[in-house]
């Protein structure tokens, strides 16, 4: 059964840097797509940043440009969501999810597989 576990989630000051995890089991990464995902007290749920293996495409929103940035450990079955110059607007709750199989990145939600249960991002002073 395929499963997604996020971790890395907690307190930060504005201006700094968090590494959210998310581990996969019950499939291997071979073709897939990786979403990142946010959702903020009494807001909708909306991307973040995605990628694609079977394409190397990548999405990411405008609000977070050059600021997070997606990586992945094969080895490890495990994607990575790196956030820098974080701002008080990024606190949320964020989630991981894939697509399984040759897809093109994209953050239509309805796509998506499987959702991990979420991690809390404070950014805080």
């Amino acid at each position: 059964q395929l499963q997604l576990v996020e971790s890395g989630g907690g307190l930060v000051q504005p201006g700094g840097s968090l590494k959210l995890s998310c581990a996969a089991s019950g499939f291997t990464f071979d073709y897939y797509t990786i979403g990142w995902f946010r959702q903020a007290p009494g807001k909708g749920r909306e991307g973040v940043l995605c990628f694609s293996s079977s394409d190397g495409s990548t999405f990411y929103a405008n609000s977070v440009k050059g600021r997070f940035t997606v990586s992945r450990d094969s080895t490890k079955n495990t994607a990575y969501l790196e956030m820098n110059s974080l701002r008080p607007e990024d606190t949320a709750t964020y989630s991981c999810a894939a697509v399984i199989g040759k897809a093109t990145a994209n953050m239509d939600q309805d796509d998506y597989d499987a959702w991990g249960q979420g991690t809390q991002v404070t950014v805080s002073s």
